[in-house]
């Protein structure tokens, strides 16, 4: 009987040891360029791992020439257990389960460590809605992006009425706001 006792009391104490060393990873602060670092007084209130299309436009530049322009982004957030939490939409803006939305600005940005990725972004709050989570936040990065890059100008047709394509990526976006 105290064998049963130790060996379940050991499988709870490595359960338990998992679980609190995985909600530290996943709510630790990264480690990032310094041009996307958030000021050092906000402090991180939710990551949320996202997963959708990044959407493009085809059209002519101000060169002239055929481009692709972003639209926006279109994709699920979701926390470290896999459960649906909010929305990402253009703006950029981001929706939370409990009603608050954030929309921002891009202010930094540096070059993905994969080229076939989008940029690792700093995003600067510009607006709220409602009273929850979001309201608060001012900065937003989104960082380990994978995919997500339009694809090749020699495959935009500007002739084409609404020519647009939807990009898969995913990324993880870190919310902060103001230490209390």
């Amino acid at each position: 009987m105290t064998r049963r006792v130790t060996t379940a009391h050991t499988a709870l104490a490595v359960f338990l040891g998992y679980t609190t060393a995985a909600w530290a990873q996943s709510s630790a602060v990264p480690d990032v360029p310094e041009t996307l670092k958030s000021a050092p007084a906000e402090h991180l209130v939710l990551m949320a791992h996202a997963s959708g299309t990044q959407i493009y436009l085809c059209g002519r530049g101000a060169d002239g020439q055929a481009q692709w322009t972003l639209k926006g982004p279109d994709a699920e957030l979701r926390d470290d257990k896999g459960r649906v939490i909010g929305h990402h939409s253009i703006g950029p803006s981001w929706k939370y389960s409990d009603g608050s939305e954030v929309t921002g600005k891009a202010a930094a940005r540096v070059d993905a460590p994969d080229p076939a990725a989008v940029p690792w972004l700093r995003v600067s709050a510009v607006s709220h809605t409602g009273s929850g989570l979001l309201a608060q936040v001012t900065t937003i990065q989104r960082l380990h992006t994978k995919g997500g890059q339009p694809p090749p100008a020699s495959q935009c047709d500007p002739t084409k009425p609404s020519t647009e394509v939807k990009v898969p990526y995913t990324a993880d976006y870190y919310f902060y706001a103001p230490a209390s």
